[in-house]
């Protein structure tokens, strides 16, 4: 089987994997990844971590690709996805940390907040979401690249588009968390650090 690849997820697993070095101990650790797309970055950070339990998640359609990446990586610390949709159930396990790229341009803004629903309902007190993409700031776009970006995602479904820094900061506060960090990623992305309130 050749599995699909992700050229963005090739370029942005290192700086991604610095930012959740800052936050991963090296004692035992659960993370959650909500849209594990084609399963490269949770190998990744299955190798970069090996005192990390990795929980792939994702809709249906995209497991077999995802198990098919988990199981010709070996990695026994990686688990097979979990079926979950932002709108649906979501695990009744508790995590340590959740992580999430690319996915809150592609939902719609309700999904967005219903993603934040869950990630408050499975993260333990004092733990953190990392959530990575193209975000704007004060209802402005942060490059000229972002803008047609922004554009083909909504010529092509309507209800996608870039989200604005203050919005996700905003549902974050309903949801007992509070944006602690913002760090700027290549390609002008960024990753958003937000914790959960204990």
């Amino acid at each position: 089987m050749i599995l699909p690849y992700s050229e963005a997820s090739e370029r942005n697993k290192a700086p991604i994997g610095e930012v959740l070095r800052s936050l991963i101990p090296a004692e035992p650790f659960r993370v959650l990844e909500i849209g594990s797309g084609t399963g490269q970055h949770a190998v990744y950070f299955g190798h970069l971590f090996p005192q990390v339990i990795w929980q792939t998640s994702d809709v249906t359609e995209n497991h077999l690709v995802i198990g098919a990446r988990i199981a010709e990586s070996r990695l026994a610390n990686v688990l097979p996805p979990l079926d979950l949709d932002v709108d649906a159930a979501w695990p009744s396990a508790a995590y340590d940390l959740v992580f999430s790229a690319n996915t809150a341009h592609i939902m719609s803004w309700p999904q967005v907040q219903a993603m934040f629903r869950g990630v408050a309902g499975v993260l333990q007190a004092d733990g953190c979401f990392v959530l990575y993409g193209p975000f704007n700031r004060n209802g402005a776009f942060t490059s000229e690249s972002n803008r047609r970006f922004d554009a083909s995602l909504r010529a092509s479904v309507p209800h996608r588009g870039i989200r604005d820094l203050a919005d996700i900061t905003r549902e974050a506060e309903k949801n007992g968390m509070n944006l602690y960090k913002t760090c700027p990623m290549p390609a002008n992305n960024m990753c958003l650090i937000l914790n959960k309130l204990g």
